[in-house]
């Protein structure tokens, strides 16, 4: 038998070691303790390493990124709204160049990372739907390389104009693969509410998923994921919603965030978290304490909720900081939720890799026979040490074919760097 591609002496992320990954064409066909015989035409020897198949982001904004200091605006309260505000200044004067460079400028910087698929929000407020037109050109331009799924986002909200809803419905037949929403933003509580079963039958007549901002602040008393769980089991849309940020279960009393849970838990909804930006943006209107505004994302895998973690915004009105690495993502997560353990920090790991792999219904996800041959050789032993040192990824495999080795691998010393520092792509 002849292959394409092996890697031997792999662990992998559930902790086997020894472990040969062999590559036919785009596919894996065998993962195992032996060296499959036959004619091979590239070998990477893991040396031990960690080889897992690609980080996921299953939230983000790619037509924002990159984006900060257009017109030397910046976010100086680092305020939500603030960075909401600055977007809606920024958003009227990008050409459709400028969309286009940033995103295929991030998507490389993914890929560098072993980042190989991100959901991304994309704005639906301009009658033109420039955002939308160019990010499902660059969808398809880097198909070969990432996999982006696309969700309609009305960002200031569904009946925050007359236009908005034939822009959402318009950006759908265009081909975005997610209804999105925004209930908090919404001019009064009662249409935050009715937004959600809005959209949550639109998802439902098209066969879609949804993935709603939802109750992205820090008041107790913002419930409209409670309406989500209901309209989730409702209308049958079970494993198919996703409820980003919560941040606002962070402040909840704990007997209702309790039954918040179970109540999500039982509609079969999906979670995503966004450590970074969370913690950045939530808890400004603190003074001592502050509150971490992040979501209670190890209750929520308790209760069997599939929990993404994603990077949410770099360099962009909302977020000043950020190098598109999601192990940063899992890094602040055991900080901030005090996910340290044994057990706890391989979580981390698997909520920006499998856990969001499931959420976007990645087909093909996984280090299986059959499963598509996308890999990352991290520079590290485990789990637990590739959250903690965050190096250059060693080599990144995107469907049987080598896109980015680290300069480390080729001159066998580690570089301590991100994005395209130490690394070298071949797209």
């Amino acid at each position: 038998m002849a292959f394409d591609l092996i890697i031997t002496n792999a662990t992998l992320p559930d902790g086997s070691t020894g472990q040969t990954i062999a590559v036919e064409g785009e596919r894996i066909v065998y993962v195992g303790p032996a060296v499959p015989a036959g004619d091979v035409i590239e070998t990477i020897d893991a040396g031990g390493r960690l080889v897992s198949p690609p980080l996921v982001d299953a939230h983000f904004h790619l037509d924002a990124t990159l984006a900060l200091g257009t017109d030397g605006k910046y976010n100086e309260s680092g305020t939500l709204a603030e960075g909401i505000a600055l977007w809606d200044e920024i958003r009227p004067h990008l050409s459709a160049e400028n969309f286009k460079r940033r995103a295929v400028e991030y998507c490389h910087l993914a890929i560098s990372q072993g980042l190989l698929a991100i959901r991304t929000h994309v704005d639906v407020t301009p009658v033109n739907l420039l955002g939308v037109e160019v990010l499902l050109e660059v969808q398809k331009e880097m198909a070969p390389h990432i996999d982006l799924q696309l969700v309609a986002f009305p960002q200031m909200g569904y009946f925050s104009s007359p236009q908005m809803a034939d822009n959402l419905n318009r950006a759908l037949d265009m081909g975005c693969n997610v209804v999105g929403g925004i209930p908090h933003l919404e001019p009064t509580y009662e249409l935050g509410q009715e937004s959600v079963q809005v959209l949550c039958r639109i998802a439902a007549e098209r066969g879609l998923m949804v993935d709603l901002h939802c109750d992205e602040n820090d008041d107790p008393l913002s419930r409209h994921v409670e309406m989500l769980a209901y309209e989730t089991k409702r209308l049958g849309l079970q494993r198919r919603v996703t409820g980003s940020h919560l941040t606002s279960m962070h402040s909840m009393d704990n007997f209702y965030a309790s039954r918040l849970i179970t109540m999500m838990a039982k509609a079969e909804m999906h979670v995503a978290a966004n450590p970074l930006a969370n913690m950045f943006l939530q808890g400004r209107f603190d003074t001592y304490p502050k509150r971490r505004g992040l979501t209670r994302i190890p209750e929520l895998l308790a209760a069997g909720c599939l929990v993404a973690m994603g990077h949410d915004s770099v360099l962009d009105p909302w977020y000043p900081l950020g190098r598109g690495d999601m192990l940063d993502v899992a890094f602040m997560a055991v900080h901030a939720s005090h996910m340290s353990s044994r057990s706890a920090i391989p979580q981390t790991f698997a909520c920006v890799s499998e856990m969001p792999a499931e959420i976007m219904g990645l087909e093909g996800y996984g280090l299986a026979p059959g499963s598509y041959a996308d890999l990352v050789l991290h520079e590290a032993t485990d789990t637990i040490e590739a959250v903690r040192l965050r190096l250059p990824r060693r080599a990144v495999v995107r469907r049987g074919k080598i896109v980015s080795r680290s300069i480390a691998s080729e001159v066998g010393a580690p570089v301590i760097g991100g994005g395209f520092v130490g690394t070298r792509l071949s797209l």
